[in-house]
């Protein structure tokens, strides 16, 4: 327990790790990256491992608001220093690019301070829990220029899959006119383990001593200490988008960057919590309908009580199909295009699970877009906040472009 304690003291004063001396300088090609992770989670330390594989990159520090999760960190990586005030990381003048891993609630603070003290920035998606965040990051975004470079973390869009649907779609006659994509998603666990439980993680240490709760709560208001809020910060509507957020957004990201969508006119979501009775808020069984300015329709559909149908995508036009699964192919109709002109292709592009953190990289030393930009990031954004508000308020909800507003 003493031993415990001189950890916690450690963390709180920003004095765990070591810190290298002196300010980050302009980055050449060969350049060694020297990176802050703020949220050392699960998903923070896979990002972690992904860091790991890319040449010229290392991670220089964590930040977390648990304790407890530092300790992990620092088993990975001893030299990081660690901070339980993501703020006392972004003082570091050494620290060139900042990972941010955290619970979507959060994103719109630390990007914004993260551009702020110079940093370069990796966001987790889904990039902002509003709309009202997506604004305030855009302007602090805008503000910068292209001094900072910006990619969300919607991986397809590096993945091998991305240059297969662009070789695809270059020639137009292969689809002729798109007019709908269908999307599902479909997941199973055992009965005693409901989707996004973890309540193994809710030990005796998740307590008000080793949680920074107040920095947890971010703008959400004060609330006692709840820790299966904060363990289970994906079943509450305060932290959370669901499997919209989580899900969608990673499906709609590929089509939205492939076909280059604007953010939807209307949205539409229905469904309710099914199955898991245990206190959550946000439901396991959905539809979605967005109506595009393109005139597409796309229609999502996810449940978490049956996995036959699985994760898959179809974007249908006149022409053909490109149909998207662990594969990626395209299936010509053949009453608007004869098989002389090719029934079928299949994808043939290879990809690494760090494409897209490789990517990130890259951009910092090249000063070129990313492969998931900013404004791609935004338009997903604001498309995710459109349906899950639709299900809340129990109405189709309208995207005014004019007045940039949700009505």
């Amino acid at each position: 327990m003493d031993s415990r304690r001189h950890f916690i003291g450690k963390v709180a004063s920003g004095l765990a790790g070591t810190l290298a001396a002196g300010p980050a300088e302009a980055l050449g090609a060969s350049d060694r990256i020297r990176i802050g992770v703020i949220g050392a989670g699960d998903r923070g330390m896979e990002l972690v491992a992904q860091i790991r594989a890319c040449p010229n990159a290392e991670i220089a520090a964590f930040a977390d608001v648990f304790s407890r999760r530092l300790e992990r960190a620092q088993g990975v990586i001893p030299s990081a220093a660690l901070y339980s005030d993501y703020r006392r990381l972004l003082d570091d003048s050494s620290i060139d690019a900042v990972v941010i891993a955290t619970p979507p609630h959060l994103h719109a603070a630390q990007f914004i301070a993260s551009l702020d003290a110079g940093k370069h920035v990796y966001q987790e998606r889904v990039m902002a829990f509003s709309l009202d965040h997506a604004k305030k990051m855009r302007a602090a975004y805008q503000g910068y220029g292209s001094k900072r470079t910006v990619q969300i973390g919607h991986q397809a869009c590096s993945s091998g899959q991305m240059a297969d649907a662009r070789q695809f779609l270059s020639d137009p006659a292969r689809m002729g006119t798109t007019t709908a994509i269908t999307m599902q998603m479909h997941r199973n666990t055992p009965g005693n383990k409901p989707q996004w439980s973890r309540a193994a993680l809710l030990t005796p240490d998740v307590n008000a001593q080793s949680v920074a709760w107040e920095e947890f709560l971010g703008d959400g208001g004060p609330r006692p200490f709840d820790a299966n809020r904060f363990i289970h910060w994906r079943y509450f509507w305060e932290t959370s988008g669901g499997n919209v957020f989580e899900g969608m957004s990673q499906q709609l990201s590929f089509w939205y960057k492939a076909l280059s969508l604007k953010i939807p006119q209307t949205a539409s979501m229905k469904g309710g919590i099914y199955l898991w009775k245990d206190g959550r808020e946000v439901p396991d069984t959905m539809s979605v309908t967005l109506q595009q300015p393109e005139e597409i329709l796309i229609n999502w559909v996810s449940g978490a009580g049956n996995n036959q149908l699985g994760a898959s995508e179809d974007a249908l036009g006149t022409h053909g199909t490109i149909s998207r699964a662990s594969q990626i192919r395209y299936i010509a109709q053949k009453i608007n295009r004869p098989p002389a002109n090719g029934s079928e292709m299949t994808g043939r592009s290879t990809h690494t699970p760090h494409a897209h953190m490789e990517n990130f990289l890259d951009c910092i030393r090249s000063g070129k877009e990313p492969n998931c930009p900013f404004d791609l990031g935004f338009r997903v954004s604001v498309a995710c906040r459109m349906a899950v508000d639709s299900y809340r308020t129990g109405r189709t909800l309208r995207w005014d472009p004019e007045r940039e507003e949700i009505v």
